[in-house]
C-alpha cells in the first residue's frame, strides 16, 4: 500500500512515516517503487482490530445494583473466552419499544465488531433473531453466560 495510506491507517503523520523510512526506523517492511513507496503489511494485519463492547442493561432504576454484577459476569465470561473487551456500556430502560439509545448507538458504530451480552433479551426483548439474522450488517452479537447459542 502507498506509504501516505499506511500513515493515515497508522496515525502517523505523512512526513513522519517519510523520515522513519529514510532512517530505516519504518516498524513495517518496505520498498520502493521509482518515487513511490510501497508499505507491506505483515500477513494477518490486514485493517484494524475488531473491537468488542460489553452490553449491559436492566429495566428499572431500582435494580441498578444488578447492573454492576451483570458487567461482571459477562466481563468475566468473555475474559475466559479471551475475547478482549473494549468498551462497557450501561443502559436503564425497557427493551420493549426498542429505544435503547446506547445500544443503537454501539449498532451504528462503524467500529465495533462484537457486542457481548448475558441474554439475547437484554438488547431486545423480542426480534434477538432477527438481528442475528441480519447479521448485523455483517458484524456478530455474541450472548454470553445465559445462552449457549454463540453467533460468531
Amino acid at each position: 500500500m502507498n506509504m501516505a495510506v499506511w500513515a493515515e491507517r497508522n496515525g502517523v503523520a505523512r512526513v513522519t512515516a517519510y523520515r522513519w523510512f529514510h532512517a530505516g526506523r519504518l516498524p513495517a517492511p518496505a520498498r520502493t517503487v521509482g518515487r513511490l513507496i510501497l508499505v507491506d503489511e505483515p500477513i494477518g494485519a490486514s485493517g484494524p482490530r475488531s473491537r468488542t463492547a460489553v452490553y449491559a442493561r436492566v429495566s428499572s432504576a431500582d435494580q441498578k445494583t444488578d447492573l454492576d454484577r451483570q458487567v461482571a459476569r459477562v466481563t468475566a465470561w468473555a475474559t475466559a473466552k479471551q475475547i478482549p473487551v473494549d468498551k462497557v456500556v450501561v443502559e436503564v430502560g425497557s427493551a420493549l419499544n426498542g429505544h435503547g439509545r446506547k445500544f443503537l448507538a454501539l449498532l451504528r458504530d462503524p467500529t465495533m465488531n462484537r457486542i457481548v451480552v448475558e441474554h439475547r433479551d437484554r438488547f431486545c426483548r423480542f426480534g434477538s433473531e432477527y438481528v442475528e439474522a441480519a447479521n448485523w450488517a455483517k458484524r456478530a452479537v455474541a450472548a454470553a453466560a445465559g445462552d449457549d447459542a454463540e453467533a460468531a
